[in-house]
This record gives structure tokens, C-alpha cells and sequence, in this order.
């Protein structure tokens, strides 16, 4: 990054969130140019990963933590 000018950077932490997002997935994207993969690769990919988290799961391999847990856990107390 030795020539990234940091008033960009500047810049763009200024920016709303919504902004901030979209630029950070305008950034990430144009790291993969030329190995794009289409939106059914993705979702076949996470449909995979969940179905081998679920089976992980089923067999003890894994920690499962409720949901109400979870949220009950969290710093304000609240579901969010």
C-alpha cells in the first residue's frame, strides 16, 4: 500500500455507513475480477456449507449454543 494516497482513506472513513459499505464491496468485487462466479455457485456453496455445519452438528462435533442464549448473552440484554 506503499502508494495509496491516505487522504483517500481519510476520505472514505467520513463517508455514511451506507456509503462505506458500498464501497467496500465495490473494492472487495474488484479484487475478483476475471473469477467471477455466478450468484447459483455462491448460494450452492453456502447451501453446502450448511448442510456440512448441520451433519457436524448431529454427530456432537460441534457446540450448538441456542438462540435465546445467544441474545440473552448479549452486552445490552436485548434481541437484536
Amino acid at each position: 500500500m506503499a502508494n495509496a494516497d491516505p487522504n483517500v482513506f481519510d476520505a472514505a472513513l467520513e463517508l455514511p455507513v451506507e456509503s462505506r459499505a458500498e464501497l467496500a464491496n465495490k473494492l472487495l468485487a474488484s479484487l475478483n475480477e476475471g473469477e467471477e462466479q455466478d450468484e447459483a455457485e455462491v448460494i450452492a456453496a453456502w447451501a453446502d456449507e450448511a448442510i456440512r455445519r448441520s451433519e457436524a452438528a448431529r454427530r456432537g462435533e460441534i457446540e450448538t449454543i441456542a438462540g435465546d442464549e445467544v441474545f440473552r448473552d448479549q452486552p445490552s440484554g436485548k434481541k437484536q
